[in-house]
This record gives structure tokens, sequence and C-alpha cells, in this order.
């Protein structure tokens, strides 16, 4: 389909979903549209579609083509989180089709495809009215331009639009945004985002601007948001907070989760200990490699965390039994899916909680790891650190606000 032809929603929403080979893995069932700033034009985000049983929403960037034979998706993967419609978005099968404007009513919109250095998107071009009349057989249909009824795309909120507007950008060009605006602002539009999403906003801010941004949350929302964040992102807002408004978290907090975010206060911030995630890919040494790409593939996990299976005697929460090695997410493309881990495993250095964050540094450079172990002196496994946390630290606090300015370009997000 050529960038200025039209593709109606009506005939979309009657597409199977295919992967990258063309395998059907869905149909779509709807489209997800937030209304454009002044002077532009209403945008797909997504689609809604049916997959395994499941509705599941599918970000519009994940889209290669809309064509005659279906949606087909840039990869193999599809992500099975079930659609949660949000403030500010319109669905047009269930909220434009069929709807009433004057003695008209909406029978279908146009989409155009617009070619980006960043790949392809879908806006909303035209709307067909369809006008019924008692006295004649046939309807009378009209096509006209999005903005003649700019009406039916109206947000019922500003900030609400604004933050769904926000949605499929990259959480880093979110932040710079955000950061650009009036705290009043900020904080309306991050009362307005979903708990996830704000948690990714967040996670993208130095500590004193996180402070800042979630001093108009009340305490409930704000223990939804903060269980959606990364433990070291948490360790190191909650580190920033006054000890009486810690304290109140912590006690509002689930048990377990508490329990495990104060034993990573007690390490020093510099060190590995302070810097360390518990939440780790980790199985047994009679695990199969099967097993193992099956937890690879879950896109929560973070790029870094995702590239390697750390390989433990029971338990396998940490502190977990003694630690055998890791197991390389290369290695394993290149096992049999029967092999046991045991054979798979590296003898990768490890570092100890008090190690500084110099030393972790060095490590993983020379080693050319993503990621790695924080174990005690018996060896248990208690965490691991990532590169990105190295960089974070060896970068200083201030680095995000120095690039506040780069450039934002439509991207993923960051989990893998």
């Amino acid at each position: 389909m050529a960038a200025g032809d039209l593709i109606y929603a009506f005939r979309v929403m009657r597409l199977p979903l295919l992967d990258a080979g063309g395998a059907t893995v869905g149909r779509v069932q709807d489209l997800v549209v937030v209304p454009g700033r002044p002077g532009s034009a209403p945008r797909v985000v997504g689609f809604v579609a049916e997959s395994q049983r499941r509705k599941i929403f599918v970000n519009a960037n994940r889209v290669a083509e809309l064509a005659s034979n279906g949606a087909q998706l840039r990869s193999w993967d599809v992500d099975l989180h079930p659609f949660k419609p949000k403030p500010g978005e319109v669905l047009v099968g269930r909220d434009l089709l069929d709807r009433r404007l004057g003695d008209e009513t909406v029978s279908d919109v146009g989409l155009r495809g617009v070619d980006h250095a960043s790949g392809r998107y879908w806006e909303i071009a035209k709307v067909r009215l369809v006008k019924r009349n008692l006295l004649r057989r046939k309807p009378s249909y009209r096509l006209v331009d999005a903005d003649e009824v700019p009406g039916l795309f109206a947000p019922a909120s500003e900030v609400a639009a604004e933050a769904a507007r926000l949605r499929d950008l990259h959480p880093a060009e979110v932040a710079n945004i955000v950061r650009a605006l009036p705290l009043a602002r900020r904080r309306q539009i991050a009362a307005a985002m979903d708990d996830e999403r704000l948690a990714d906003v967040l996670e993208e801010l130095s500590e004193a601007e996180q402070i800042h941004l979630i001093g108009g949350l009340d305490l409930d929302r704000l223990l939804d948001v903060l269980d959606e964040m990364e433990y070291d992102d948490l360790v190191d807002l909650l580190g920033e907070m006054p000890g009486e408004q810690r304290s109140r978290i912590l006690e509002a907090m689930d048990a377990d989760d508490a329990d495990v975010v104060r034993r990573l206060l007690s390490y020093e911030a510099a060190t590995a200990g302070g810097m360390m995630t518990p939440e780790l890919i980790i199985l047994g040494p009679t695990a199969t490699v099967a097993e193992a790409l099956a937890q690879i593939r879950d896109p929560d996990w973070v790029v870094s965390i995702a590239a390697q299976v750390f390989v433990c005697q029971p338990p396998f929460k940490a502190p977990t039994g003694r630690f055998l090695g890791t197991a390389h997410f290369q290695r394993l493309l290149r096992e049999s899916p029967s092999t046991e881990l045991r054979n798979c495993v590296s003898n990768d250095p490890v570092v100890q909680p008090d190690a500084t964050d110099r030393a972790v540094a060095e490590q993983l450079a020379r080693y050319d790891m993503l990621a790695i172990a924080v174990c005690d002196a018996t060896g248990q496994l208690l965490g691991a650190v990532t590169v990105d946390d190295v960089l974070d630290r060896q970068l200083g606090s201030g680095w995000r606000q120095r690039h506040r300015n780069l450039p934002a370009t439509t991207s993923s997000t960051r989990r893998a």
C-alpha cells in the first residue's frame, strides 16, 4: 500500500494478525487511536487483537504492514499481556463506528500510512459518514477530512490525551518531555499514566526528579507504581526519601518485597550490593536448555538480564543455594533443547556485595559481560549487577539532565 492510499478501519478489524514469517498468530479486533496535537491528525497507537483466546494490545510500532492478507508484525514475538483501555485513548470499533453526528452516522474511518525515519505509522485521514432517509431506499454517503469532525476525536481530558500520545515513545524520550514541563503539569501527566508506564518513566529520571514527580500521588497509587519498578531503581528512589516517608512506604508494602528492599538498602550505594538486582533468571543444574530459553523469551526481562541464566542449587530465589555458574544465551542457542544446564555453565567471575562500583565495572569490561553475579562468602547468589546500572553509576547522577535535549524518535520499549 502506497503512503498516499487509504485503508479502512472496518477492513483492518477483520484482518489476521501475522508474525514476521506470515503465520497467523491472532486476529485484529479494533484500533486504538489518540487525538492529535493541534494541527496534527489523530494517530493509531496500536491494535486490539485476539490471540490464544486473549485480548491483547499490539503496539503500532510492531506492525510492519497492513495489507489484504493481514497485519504483519516485524518479529515473531507476541506480547500476550491483556489489553486494558487507558484514559485518552479512543477505540475505533467501540467508540466511533455507528456514532451519531447530527443527522449522520460514522460508518468508517480511513487510515493513511505515513513513512517516518523510525518506520511507518498510521493516522486517521478521512471519516465516512452515512445519512439514512426514510423517503429514500438507499442511504447517502460522504467522505470528509478528519479535521472537519474534530469533536469526534476530542478527548475527555487533554491531560489524559497527552499521556496517551506519549504511549508509543521510549520511556527515556517521555522523561525528556516530562522534564521540560512545569511541575504541576508533570504531576497531572503522571497521574494520567498507567502504573507500568509511569514506573518506566521514573526509572529514566534522576532520584531528585522522581521525588518531585511522585509528590502528587496518594500512598495507594504510589505503592502500585513502585511495585512495577525494578528493585535497583526502587532502592535508589527510597534511599533518597526522608526516613519517615521511606518507613511508611516499607510498612505498607508487601512483606516479602519489603524484606528484599530493606536488605538492599543495607548496602552502601557505591557497591555491588547497592547496585544489584535480585530479580534474575535462576534455574537448577538439571533444568534443560528448552526451559532456559522459555524463560529468556519472557518480554518482561530487561535485555541485560535476559542475556544469561544463573544456575544454582535450590532454593532458586535470592539468596539461593550454591551458585554454579552462568549459562549464556548464545551458548544455549548452540545446544540441544534437552541438554541440562549443568553442561552449559561458564565459570564467570563473581563479586562480593562490598565490591566497589569501580571494581564491578572493571570485571564487566574485562570479561565482556552484560551482568555479573554477586555472591556472599559462602557462594550463595544474592543478585547481579548489570552493565546499564554500572554505566548509570559511572556517568554520575546528572547525566540524564545533561542529555535532556536529545532528539526524540519513536522506538520500542526498553524491555526485551
